[in-house]
Parts: structure tokens; C-alpha cells; sequence
């Protein structure tokens, strides 16, 4: 195989491999927890690709180079390539180290790692999310064992455009796993303890919410949304929950 022949495969390796990567470029991004594990698989995606290519490219290049020898010859020691690819293997490294770690460290993508950083918004909207078989509980800006929230909600959790929300995830029962793909969203839900999820969702919509932890004969029908709404429409909805007293009583489902 020539070296022309040889650069066409590698690029026509390249392009399906772009091809196969499309789909997850295009995948929805409706929050900053969401955008920021996005940017991260799409960089250490554009790392990958090429080394695949040059790595598939040498093994096809190397079994057609040699398919007739029946005693192939072992390859000569040759210190400069061996420096050359340890220290081109470090630097990705390095590069993919440094990378996750800025996401990871995030407040937005580890919740638990960041609760000493300061946040974006001084105000945060506070939501409990209370798991059930086989349902889903809100509390608004309160708990629900000290019976205060300002509003309530089942099924449906509402939350603000382009406000910092700060979840705490909990369970009455036993485990279950609070899961929303499309915000960047996940955490168990275990019974008397907390789960933190810190996020900024940012467009407006709603968004597949389900239980990621098998838990049951109803596990699969264990569903639920999430409505992202404008900041006066969310207040308003508030305000409403509160004139028709659907605030501090508990497992009241909204309309």
C-alpha cells in the first residue's frame, strides 16, 4: 500500500468517525451542568479520533505491508521513537487529567465537592425532591419534614430560566435514583439523608424526568417532568400555590 493510499484510508477513517460522532454533538444542552460534561466528552472526542485514526491506520498499514512474510522479521530497537510516543502519551494524559478535572471540581457537575465554593447568584431557588413508590414530590424554597415549603408539587417539578437552583434529593422509602439527561442531573435519592444538585438551567421546556435505580414492580412507570419556566412566570406560579394553599401541606399534587 502506498503512502497515498495509505493517508486516503486514514481519512476516510476519519470521516466516519466523525460521522459516528455527530450524534453527540447534537444532543440538547439546556443547562450549565449539561453544557459543561458536554464540552468535556467533545474535547476528549476530538483527542480520541485522531489517535484511533493513526493507531487503526499503522495496523492496516503494517498487515498489509507484511501479508506474504511467513518468518517476519522483529522490529529494530529504536530509542527515538520509543521518547517520542512516551512523551506524546503524557501529554495526553496531562490534557485529559487537566480537563475533567476543571468539570469535576465544578460546583454544577459535583455538587458534594463544590459546597464550599461561592456561588454565581447570592439567591438560589431551594427545591427538595422527595422520591416515592413510584413517585416524585417537590418542595419549593422548605422541607418536607419540617412541613414549610411555600409550594408544593407531584409529578411535575418547576424550576426557574437562568437562575441558580440548588436540589436536595432525599427518599421516604427506600433507594431510587433522581435522573433528568437533558438538565445534566442525577443522584441517588436514599431515605433521611441528602443529595446535592446544583444547576443553572437556562431554556425554557420540558425536560424527561425518571428513576435510574431499579426500585420495584412500578419502577418503569416511575416518571416524571421537568417544566423550566421564565423567572415571572415561575414567581407567578408560586404566588398562585400559596393563595390556593398548596404550600406547607404536604404530597399535594399541582395542577
Amino acid at each position: 500500500m502506498t503512502r497515498r493510499r495509505a493517508g486516503l484510508v486514514a481519512l476516510f477513517g476519519a470521516a466516519l468517525l466523525a460521522l459516528a460522532a455527530e450524534p453527540v454533538a447534537a444532543q440538547p444542552s439546556a443547562s450549565t451542568t449539561v453544557r459543561q460534561i458536554w464540552d468535556l466528552n467533545l474535547s476528549l472526542l476530538y483527542v480520541a479520533i485522531p489517535i484511533t485514526v493513526l493507531v487503526e491506520g499503522i495496523l492496516i498499514y503494517t498487515v498489509w505491508r507484511f501479508r506474504n512474510q511467513d518468518e517476519p522479521l522483529p522490529t529494530m530497537e529504536n530509542r527515538r521513537l520509543e521518547i517520542t510516543w512516551t512523551i506524546a502519551t503524557a501529554i495526553i494524559l496531562l490534557f485529559v487529567g487537566v480537563a475533567s478535572y476543571q468539570v469535576m471540581a465544578s460546583p454544577y457537575v459535583t455538587a458534594e465537592a463544590g459546597d464550599q465554593a461561592a456561588l454565581q447568584q447570592e439567591n438560589p431557588e431551594r427545591i427538595e425532591v422527595q422520591a416515592y413508590r413510584y413517585g416524585w414530590s417537590f418542595y419549593y424554597n422548605g422541607s418536607s419534614f419540617s412541613n414549610t415549603a411555600e409550594a408544593t408539587s407531584t409529578g411535575t417539578l418547576r424550576l426557574p430560566a437562568d437562575r441558580e437552583v440548588v436540589l436536595r434529593v432525599t427518599s421516604r422509602d427506600w433507594l431510587h435514583a433522581f435522573h433528568v439527561p437533558s438538565l445534566g442531573l442525577k443522584a441517588d435519592a436514599f431515605p433521611g439523608q441528602y443529595n446535592r444538585l446544583r444547576t443553572v438551567p437556562d431554556e425554557p421546556g420540558t425536560y424527561q424526568l425518571y428513576c435510574a435505580e431499579y426500585c420495584g414492580s412500578g419502577h418503569s412507570k416511575m416518571l416524571g417532568t421537568v417544566q423550566v419556566m421564565p423567572q415571572d412566570e415561575y414567581d407567578q406560579w408560586i404566588a398562585d400555590q400559596q393563595s390556593s394553599g398548596n404550600g406547607s401541606q404536604q404530597n399535594q399534587t399541582s395542577n
